[in-house]
């Protein structure tokens, strides 16, 4: 994304990812008893199995990716896992821009997303009236600003007792992409998307296109998404763990495209911005909720 583009951004191009064996000894006397198992009389052995054996139970109830959760306020959250990915996208990808340089970055802690992104009827429960230029209780909430946004993370948390936040753009992209290294996270954008070519002009009522492979629907089209990043106009040249984008900025990062976006602003590795103070028909958002540590 270059600095100098227009001040209020096109939302067509959204541009600017077996047991331990034990030993059991004899005396070899047929008038003696057999002798106890190594192990069963040495407590620190007996200690290793049993945190070998918890650490086992914890991984069995460990959230699988994709498992989701629902809120109070009818809110489903699939679970995104730890772990590492190539963000940006490669040289020859079609409609690439010069800002998605590829790196590796590290996602060290798993969180929930938001299983579709915030609907009309979920921003009023939290945050009362209606919000969107688009009218309908299922289609996503749109025309708010980057502060609405963190406003009604702020007053989630409070009805729930829980941390949500927005996602950070790696965490974003991550999410996006669940695995995936293409353009879209799926065969066909038409598949996953409202976009330019297929929406009329408009939102959609969320998930009701295909979801990617951890269970997260619109992620690409329908409306974009505020992410908590200000915007940097290039990534990091090396391998970064949890990044959160630079301390300050002029404008604050969006991601996913929306209904109003051409097909090269739909992909996973598309970047794009916006001043926070904006309030825009394409540009809504989705919500992180922190696991316990």
């Amino acid at each position: 994304m270059k600095a100098s583009r227009p001040a209020k951004p096109d939302p067509r191009g959204w541009h600017a990812h077996g047991a331990v064996a034990v030993g059991m000894a004899s005396s070899g006397a047929t008038s003696m008893p057999t002798q106890k198992a190594a192990w069963a009389c040495h407590p620190a052995a007996v200690a290793v199995l049993l945190i070998l054996a918890w650490t086992f139970l914890q991984a069995a109830d460990a959230p699988k990716p994709g498992d989701a959760i629902t809120n109070s306020i009818g809110m489903k959250l699939a679970c995104v896992p730890a772990g590492e990915f190539a963000m940006g996208s490669p040289a020859g990808e079609k409609g690439r821009e010069e800002e998605e340089a590829l790196h590796r970055v590290k996602i060290t802690r798993p969180f929930r997303l938001g299983v579709t992104e915030v609907t009309q009827a979920q921003w009023k429960v939290v945050s009362g009236g209606r919000r969107g230029k688009f009218e309908g209780e299922n289609l996503p909430v749109e025309d708010i600003s980057w502060a609405d946004a963190v406003a009604f993370c702020e007053k989630l948390s409070k009805m729930e007792g829980r941390k949500y936040r927005l996602p950070t753009e790696a965490e974003w992209e991550y999410a996006c992409r669940a695995g995936t290294a293409g353009r879209f996270a799926g065969d066909k954008l038409d598949d996953v998307a409202w976009y330019d070519a297929n929406s009329d002009g408009r939102t959609h009522p969320v998930a009701t296109k295909k979801p990617n492979a951890w269970g997260l629907y619109d992620m690409h089209g329908n409306v974009a998404e505020w992410c908590a990043d200000y915007y940097a106009p290039a990534y990091p040249a090396a391998s970064v763990t949890d990044p959160a984008g630079p301390p300050e900025g002029k404008a604050r990062v969006v991601r996913g495209g929306s209904w109003a976006s051409f097909e090269r602003g739909c992909r996973s590795a598309s970047r794009h911005s916006s001043p926070a103070a904006y309030q825009l028909k394409f540009i809504g958002v989705r919500v992180v909720m922190e696991l316990a540590p």
